[in-house]
């Protein structure tokens, strides 16, 4: 029999001077949340974790004044299951209107599957495995290095070392961004790929700046070199735009780190013009309500000849590694040098040719993460 008695919000900077097409991260934070449980082990209460990914602020103020509130008035019943607490914490909420909520709800819904797995005692990768997949669970999963940010003074030169560094760390598969203009970016992406190699290397991200024309323009110049992938082209809720970039380009393209519902995933598998044997879906279960909508957005897929092996999150958390894992994703993606802590994996399991293996700790796996379990423990004074 478990309970939570203690629930603490924290917001922790992770500023940056880097930027993308369309924001820089010059300003940008993130919520911590802790779950602290009435169960004892070693002397200290089982705590759950979970903080939001990157690219969208810490919603301090949607966590304290609603959601938090609704997981204290949770009646668990003795069992930490996430599933009726998340109805809890969207109860009296209208449909639609997504925003900055369901990021609110992902951050909790992150802390209650850490805490579920741990009560378990198994790491959430196989609590969720036994839980939808009869115990199958993937030894390892593919991850690509996501880099490549503009930066004041980045020449490329610069853009060639980063590259190096990430192939020196065990990535086959880099990204960098792209959207300011195709005379500065086509010079950019052929010194990447004097790196990484061959086009199947390196992936390309545009952070939805582009309207059709651009998109196309960029579609056209980039045909050339086989990349592993045309990433948010255009605005996430631009499906049309999405389904006519399609017409005019062949090589496979990725999207959905912006869509925040089931419901915004099926418009895309709908209305978005995605090619189940070629595309890939990006969507966050961080920011995206949790790991509960994101079994909702993964039941989807069968009805419009996609399956879980077409996705690839976006965020680099383990949150992400673990769902990979344990549902048989595609892979997940991976900082290795920004918006540290909350990126990267186990500290002592390598990267070997875009392969990540397994943490085999209880929960999430934060504990073998140690600036980022010293992170979490300080923000929320546990």
């Amino acid at each position: 029999m478990a309970s939570i008695v203690d629930i603490r919000c924290a917001v922790v900077p992770i500023a940056s001077a880097i930027s993308n097409a369309y924001i820089d991260f010059s300003k940008m934070t993130a919520s911590v949340v802790a779950l602290i449980s009435d169960i004892q082990c070693d002397g200290r209460p089982v705590i759950g974790y979970g903080f939001n990914s990157n690219g969208r602020y810490a919603p301090d103020g949607l966590l304290r004044e609603r959601f938090i509130p609704r997981l204290q008035g949770h009646d668990f019943n003795g069992i930490i299951d996430p599933e009726p607490a998340w109805t809890s914490m969207m109860s009296n909420e209208k449909p639609g209107g997504h925003g900055e909520r369901s990021t609110a709800v992902g951050v909790l819904d992150m802390a209650l599957w850490d805490l579920a797995a741990k009560l378990e005692d198994k790491p959430l990768y196989q609590l969720i495995a036994d839980k939808w997949r009869d115990g199958q669970v993937d030894d390892s999963v593919f991850v690509y290095a996501a880099g490549g940010y503009y930066h004041p003074g980045k020449d490329l030169s610069a853009l060639k070392a980063e590259m190096q560094s990430y192939r020196d760390r065990g990535y086959r598969v880099c990204k960098m961004k792209i959207g300011n203009s195709l005379e500065e970016d086509i010079p950019r992406i052929e010194a990447a790929l004097e790196v990484v190699g061959a086009g199947q290397n390196l992936a390309v991200d545009a952070n939805g700046r582009f309207d059709l024309d651009t998109a196309i323009a960029y579609a056209e110049a980039m045909k050339q070199y086989d990349l592993f992938w045309y990433e948010e082209a255009g605005d996430p809720l631009d499906y049309d735009l999405q389904r006519q970039l399609a017409d005019h380009y062949d090589g496979p393209m990725a999207t959905g780190e912006n869509l925040f519902s089931h419901q915004d995933a099926r418009n895309l598998l709908r209305y978005g013009g995605m090619r189940p044997d070629r595309d890939w879906l990006q969507i966050d279960c961080a920011l995206s309500y949790g790991l509960v909508e994101y079994k909702r957005i993964l039941d989807l897929l069968p009805e419009y000849g996609f399956t879980n092996r077409n996705c690839i999150p976006h965020g680099g958390h383990q949150m992400s590694l673990n769902i990979a894992a344990g549902l048989g994703l595609g892979g997940n993606e991976s900082y290795p040098d920004v918006f540290a802590p909350f990126g990267g994996f186990s500290d002592e399991t390598p990267v070997e040719d875009s392969q990540v293996g397994l943490h085999q700790c209880t929960g999430v796996g934060f504990e073998e993460k140690q600036n980022l379990i010293s992170t979490l423990r300080a923000a929320t004074e546990t």
